[in-house]
Order: structure tokens, then sequence, then C-alpha cells
């Protein structure tokens, strides 16, 4: 295999046919079945049909605190004409669930009877006759003996537990879980909590994949990271073969120089594919070694989840008898448009989020290595290696990564990005934990549009109208027209130049930017802080063709900080907030009010309320904004404008 070069490109839909049949042909029963405690049986799988040894109950009992009587003797007994039965000759005590003594066939409730003693025969009196085995549990009444408790290839519930063991089982067989080697690969990792230096990498996919592992009901294996080296890769994949049902090897799956997991696999066995039209995710390797499935993973951690998902997950379900689930599927709508690759089935990320009438997707990062995105997302939109993408307001159906009530109970903010948003979707959720705060940062400008167009339930704005030195409000009037809305404010926050630790290119004002040894970070367009770089540069006649890397742009403040901390830029501008967290050097440009505009027809919903209830009264949140540092929380809460 040349450097570069896959074995395979195939489509999605035949690599799961190659896959699927090379499964099924293989693994067939093949896993053996294992007798276990019925108490340690919960989430595994029956190898076999389950029938009741004894019947529940095995006995007649008595269903009812009461008199257990003969529904003959009570015949005749009215309210007019009460009947009196000698105790204990006619009726007998019992408690719910005492075997019924077996001259009874019937139990009278105690709230039905008068108890009576007459002449010192004790007696009771009844209003009306009763039927035969009234409340009275009889024999087999839940369980018949021999009766079907569970069919094989059934994966067992908490309810399956207690039949099994009132049909007189301690010890159920079950098939085999799947023993799942996982194998992380690479020179550059280090396990958590070790020590770090510039190159390494937290090794962590083999915990996510490990954990997906156990959810589908296998059991996983961890490996401690394998250096690159294809001998010490070779020897750890013949060994894991040796002893477990799957091995899964992570990274080294693409055509790099230190890709050895496609050699490792060739030279043990077969690969049966490498190389998938999927995106994120191509790399994929699919082989045989040794009778014992092996999966290549790729190293990114987004193509990782969804390789092993699409590959592994079916495997696991198949190694103990189950059909794999189906995804749960929900409609949507775009809320932008989305551009895509031809040749290429690609899973897009989205956040989802009820405003209205309508569902809406609002995609999140695309990037390969961007777990956040994962963490962050609801949802996948695929779309198909014969698209181009989806235009805006389209409906896409989305394969879902959260329940339909968790989404139907999320607020949507749209708009401009603060470091509070992440402290009020923390409090929002601790106080309410039915409610929750999605938000995506597309710019003040971007939030407001959103509204327009009904796809959010609030927007984050910081917009300065120049001509009137007021913020917000007349972009509000110009965009929304109309439309009922109420301006909130959160916070006011001091916006200006973050510098790494002790200025050493000594960056003090706008002039300093276009300098030819000072490069830029910028924010996106249609961002409030865009707008005020831009006002700053045309005050100073400054022309933004003079800035090194004024069109490099970020979509956060802590992305400004990032870039800043880490090399890739000498300067952006950005709030107080953010160069903390970062332990950057700050130097003031300007105060700034940041709000929140939100519909009125929104205002009165309960997770709205909740939410501006936390704005304006809760103590704890004020005092964890004002730890950040750099805002002002005088204001917080009040209304600034309703149109």
């Amino acid at each position: 295999m040349k450097k570069g070069i896959y074995i395979e490109n195939t489509p999605l839909d035949k690599a799961m046919l190659i896959w699927r049949e090379a499964v099924s042909a293989a693994l067939a029963g093949r896993l053996p079945a294992e007798k276990i405690s019925v108490h340690e049986a919960h989430n595994r799988v029956t190898a076999e049909a389950v029938f009741a040894r004894i019947s529940a109950p095995f006995y007649h009992a008595a269903a009812m605190d009461g008199f257990a009587v003969r529904f003959a003797d009570t015949f005749g007994a009215t309210e007019t004409e009460m009947k009196s039965l000698k105790i204990p000759e006619q009726a007998e005590y019992v408690d719910t669930g005492d075997p019924l003594p077996e001259r009874f066939n019937a139990v009278i409730m105690i709230e039905d009877v008068n108890h009576t003693d007459s002449d010192g025969v004790e007696m009771i009196e009844i209003m009306e006759p009763v039927t035969p085995w009234q409340h009275v549990r009889v024999i087999g009444e839940d369980i018949v003996s021999t009766e079907l408790i569970l069919p094989e290839n059934h994966r067992v519930r908490p309810v399956d537990i207690g039949a099994m063991l009132s049909g007189g089982h301690t010890e159920v067989l079950v098939r085999k879980q799947p023993v799942v080697a996982v194998i992380p690969t690479g020179s550059e990792l280090v396990d958590p909590g070790g020590p770090l230096k510039k190159g390494n990498i937290i090794e962590y996919n083999s915990w996510v994949l490990s954990s997906l592992v156990a959810e589908w009901g296998g059991k996983p294996v961890r490996f401690s990271p394998v250096p690159d080296d294809p001998d010490k890769i070779e020897e750890v994949l013949k060994r894991a073969c040796e002893l477990y049902d799957v091995v899964v090897l992570n990274a080294g799956s693409s055509a790099g120089s230190r890709d050895y997991s496609p050699k490792a696999i060739s030279s043990l066995g077969k690969v049966l594919l490498h190389g998938v039209d999927i995106k994120p995710g191509k790399p994929v390797i699919l082989g045989w070694v040794m009778g014992k499935p092996v999966l290549g993973i790729p190293g990114y951690p987004v193509s990782a989840y969804i390789t092993f998902n699409l590959f592994g997950k079916g495997l696991i379900y198949a190694l103990q008898g189950l059909e794999e689930p189906g995804p749960e599927t929900i409609n949507a709508k775009l809320s932008r448009q989305v551009a895509s690759s031809l040749g290429q089935e690609e899973f897009l990320r989205v956040k989802l989020g009820r405003v209205g009438d309508n569902l809406i997707a609002t995609p999140v990062s695309r990037g390969a290595g961007v777990l956040m995105s994962l963490v962050r997302a609801d949802g996948f939109v695929r779309i198909p290696a014969t698209s181009e993408g989806f235009g805006a307001g389209t409906e896409v159906p989305v394969e879902m990564l959260r329940g339909r009530r968790e989404i139907e109970n999320t607020i949507v903010c749209i708009g401009s990005h603060d470091n509070t948003l992440d402290l009020l979707a923390n409090l929002l959720r601790k106080r309410h934990p039915e409610f929750s705060l999605s938000s995506a940062h597309v710019g003040s400008l971007g939030g407001l549009i959103a509204l327009k167009k009904g796809e959010a339930h609030m927007a984050g704005t910081h917009l300065l109208d120049e001509e009137t030195g007021e913020y917000n409000a007349p972009y509000i009037r110009k965009i929304l027209g109309d439309e009922k809305i109420l301006l909130v404010n959160l916070v006011f926050r001091q916006q200006g130049f973050m510098v790494k630790k002790g200025n050493p290119k000594n960056i003090r004002s706008f002039e300093d930017l276009s300098r030819a040894d000072v490069c830029f970070i910028n924010r996106q367009r249609g961002s409030g802080t865009r707008l005020l770089t831009d006002k700053h540069l045309k005050e100073n006649r400054i022309s933004s063709s003079e800035i090194r890397g004024y069109d490099r742009e970020e979509y956060t403040h802590m992305g400004i900080a990032s870039a800043v901390l880490t090399g890739m830029a000498d300067a952006g501008i950005g709030i107080l907030a953010a160069a903390n967290a970062l332990d950057l050097d700050f130097i003031p440009v300007a105060k700034e009010r940041y709000d929140l505009a939100i519909p009125l027809q929104y205002v009165d919903m309960q997770n709205i309320s909740a939410l501006l209830d936390i704005i304006r009264n809760d103590v704890e949140f004020r005092l964890q904004v004002e730890k950040l540092g750099g805002y002002d929380v005088s204001d917080m809460g009040r209304v600034m404008y309703e149109s």
C-alpha cells in the first residue's frame, strides 16, 4: 500500500453489506452460552427459553385482609337481612398473602363485615353474598407451571428477574458477553493523569469506545497505549485476537508514515476493506485475524465515535444474538445553509430545539477532532454522497442522540457569545433538571436574524449604534420591525486587546495592529466584537488590508483567547473574562452592554421564565459572573427596551 492510497474507497451502503455478510457467515452461533445467577442477569441475553418450574402463587392465597368463607354460606345476605357466620367454623381471619384454608373458597374484605359476639359465640355479619374465589389469588394466577416466562434471545429487564425467581429459577442460561479488546495506538498518547509535555495527547478514545461496548452489552478490556512500532502493534494485536472475541485498534488506520494498523491486520489476517466514503471517518479498516473481527478505528474522536457506531454496534449485538436497534429519528428544519462535498456521505452534527411550531436543527462544529461537538450535539443529519448540501429551511431527518422530551424543553439561544451563558446553562440545569439552554455562536446580527426567521427563543447581542450611541434597540427596530421584543440586560463587560502574558510585543492601541511584526485574530462577520473592531479602525483611519490576520476568524471569545495563548496570533479583541480564563494580559478598549433579546411570545414559557428568574434573582449566578472578572452586574435582569 502506497502512502496516501486506501485499498478501497467504498460507499457506505456497500461497506455495511460487506461487513454484515462477513459477520453473519463467520460468527453465527459461535459464542457459547453460560449459566449465571438470576440475580446477576440484568441486561444479559437469554440463550434458551425459560419455562416456569412452579406456579406463582403455588397455593391459593388471600388477596385482601379479611375473612375466608365458603361462598355458598353467603347466599341470601342483604343489607336488610344480614347473614351471620360463625368463627371459625364458617369464617376464619386471613391477612393478605396468607394461604387460604382448604375448606374455604372466597375472602370477604375486613371493611365489609361487622364483627359480633353473641352469647360467647364469635361471629361476623355480612350484607351481600360473595362469588367463588372472590379476593383470592388462585394457584397460577400470575405464572402457571411450564408456562413460557422468557423466550430465547431476550434481553433481561428488572421485571424479568422477578418473574424468573417467582417461577422457581435461581440460575439462567445466557449468551456469553462479547469480550472486546480496545487497543489505543500512538507514541504521543499519555494515560489520563500522567505527566504531559508538548506533543503529548491525553488518551481518552479507548474509554469512549469501551463505554460504548458496555452500553451495547459487551465486556470491554482496555489496553494501555501501544507506541508507533509495527512489531509491537502486531504483537499486541496477535495476543488480543488469541484471547478476546473482537479487537478494536484505535488510530493508525490512515495512510501516513506512522499508520501501522493496516499492515498489522494484513500480516496476521485479512483486510476486508480500508477506506469508506464517509465524512468524518473515511480511513476505517475492517478485517479478520485468527477468526476474530478486527476494526481499525480512526484516531480523531468524532471519526472514532461515528465509525464504531456504524461497524461495531451491529457486530456486538449480533454476537449476543440480537438485532441492532435502529436510531430514533425526528424531522427538523435546518437553521442555515449547509454545503457538503460530493462523493462522501457526511454526518453533520446538529443542536435541536423547538421554537414555536418548528423543530430547528442548528449545525455545530464539523471538525473530526472536535470532541465537544459530540458533547453538544443532539443528533446527526446524514448528507448523502450524491448531494452538495441542503438549503436553509430544508426539512431533514435527524438521528437523535438525546431524548425527545429533553429536546422539547431546550431553550435555543443564537447570537453573540459570552462566557456567562455557560454559567447560566449550568445553573438552569441545576435548578430545573428538566430544562436546558443551547447556545450557538453566530454573532449579534446573526442572532437577531435568527429571531426574525423564528429559529431561536432568544439572541445574545451587543450592537452599538454609532449614530445614537444606543445599544441593541436600533438594530432590533431595523431587523425585527414591529415584532414585539423584550430586551433584558445580562451584563456590562470589558472588551479589549488580549495578548500574551507580559505583552511581549507591547501592543497598546489599534495602530499597533498594523505593525509588520504583529499578527491579529478577528471575530466573524456580524459579531458585535467585529463591529467594535471595525469602528475603531475607521476612527483611527486604519485599513483592514494593513492588518495581518484580519481575515482569520474565530466564533467565540475563548477561541480568540486560545489563538493568542497558543501563538497563532499576537493579539485579538475579546472580553476580560476570556483573558482571565487563560491567564492572558488585557488592554481595555471599551465597556459595552450585553443583552438578551427575547420575543414576547416566548417570555411566559416555563423554561424561559425559569431562566429569567435566575438572571433576576439568583445570588449564586451573580457571584459566579463577578468571579469571572470584567463584568458589571448592576443592571442584570433589567428590561432595557420593550418594543
